[in-house]
């Protein structure tokens, strides 16, 4: 039997939060509590009134740090702001009653790319390991979608993020074609670099406040789309394929999330005279299975610019409900391949609308003559995105510390 392991998880999001990264962090702590694990979620928050505050969610404990405003300001005070979060999160630690407890471990989730000094002195604190999670490559990714050049701010943010690899001793990326990002972090020796798939435990299956039969979408074949609708994920294609369906009342589309490019989007829908699309607010992930049930098809696209490879969340949720995937990604990306080669969908690398619209009709046909293919879907989650198998990996690397 393998020794209980007290380890801190750090992050920047965490339920109440409803985001992927929120709910992903809340299945890795369960899981850890699940296979008896002591575990201590820390995390900065900015609207507590005193220094920290410590609570029981599920058997996890959780503590949030004191720090400076991170969300929903803008760039100038954001990036202040995350700069200074290690630091105040540190300070208001040590006025915690924590501010003492050992760790045999710290697991750290990136994005943010600023908790390398906490990190860092956690580790020297506690002469212990430390695995990163990385999930989002920033800078690089804004400098693929042209939202920054190579100059003085990328320098500093590509600093930064530099810092937090040297903090590493292990770093699981989500897909193999990441790896090749990290080959000269990995020349150093008794550093580890592996792929840690996404992950996702099963929802409870609540009631969806979405009824579709309620709507003028009544009888139609769905699909869906559930997530963040911002710049990186170029949901733009997706409006044109519904333009292209728009004169058949057996298809619709179905958008539910928030973003920074959703005003843009029901905006574009309404210009269209769009009639086969509906809009909603974003909806407790327990409520999910419930949506996707009334669904046919779920939807996930990603900008062209992007060079990295990315497996969004949303893809494990369609995979974790039986719902085939139609995915416009950018060419080469890791997840076009495990979409042919599992026959889970149709995915597009060209960014063409009228090749995504082939793919839609084809997938359709290959729904009503393939009675196989949600099995495909569930299966496939089954075998590649547990939280427990995520659990037991990172757990390795904190036994043979």
């Amino acid at each position: 039997m393998q020794q209980t392991l007290r380890l801190v998880l750090i992050a920047d999001t965490f339920p109440p939060l409803c985001t992927s990264g929120a709910v992903q962090l809340r299945d890795l702590a369960r899981e850890f509590v699940h296979q008896g694990h002591l575990v201590t979620v820390m995390l900065p928050d900015a609207d507590i009134k005193n220094w920290w505050s410590i609570e029981d969610m599920d058997g996890i404990r959780v503590i949030r740090l004191k720090s400076l405003r991170t969300k929903n300001i803008d760039y100038v005070r954001r990036t202040l702001g995350e700069f200074l979060m290690p630091y105040a999160m540190r300070y208001s630690l040590k006025k915690s009653p924590l501010a003492n407890e050992k760790w045999d471990g710290v697991v750290w989730y990136s994005p943010s790319i600023f908790h390398g000094p906490l990190v860092q002195w956690l580790k020297t604190k506690n002469a212990c390991k430390s695995y990163l999670i990385i999930r989002d490559i920033f800078p690089e990714w804004a400098v693929d979608m042209g939202l920054m050049s190579r100059g003085l701010l990328y320098r500093g943010f590509n600093a930064i993020a530099q810092y937090q690899y040297s903090v590493a001793d292990v770093i699981g990326v989500q897909t193999p074609g990441n790896l090749s990002y990290f080959k000269s972090w990995i020349e150093r020796p008794a550093r580890r670099l592996e792929v840690l798939q996404n992950w996702l435990a099963k929802p409870a299956n609540r009631k969806s406040r979405i009824c579709l039969d309620k709507t003028g979408l009544i009888g139609r074949k769905i699909f869906v789309y559930a997530g963040n609708m911002g710049v990186a994920q170029g949901i733009d294609i997706l409006i044109a394929l519904a333009e292209k369906f728009n004169d058949r009342s057996d298809v619709g589309f179905v958008f539910v999330g928030r973003g920074s490019e959703t005003k843009k989007l029901k905006n574009l829908v309404a210009e269209k005279q769009l009639e086969n699309v509906l809009f909603f607010d974003e909806i407790h992930p327990d409520e999910i299975p419930d949506l996707y049930s009334q669904c046919c098809v779920g939807m996930l696209s990603l900008d062209p610019r992007h060079k990295s490879h990315n497996i969004p969340g949303k893809f494990l949720t369609y995979m974790q409900s039986g719902l085939p995937v139609l995915a416009n990604v950018n060419a080469g990306n890791d997840l076009a391949a495990i979409i042919r080669n599992e026959l889970v969908g149709q995915v597009c690398e060209s960014n063409k609308v009228d090749e995504l619209y082939l793919l839609a009709n084809r997938l359709l046909a290959q729904i009503d003559e393939d009675p196989t293919l949600s099995n495909r879907c569930l299966a496939l989650f089954e075998r590649e995105f547990s939280s427990k198998k995520a659990v037991e990996q990172i757990a390795e690397v904190f036994y043979s510390a």
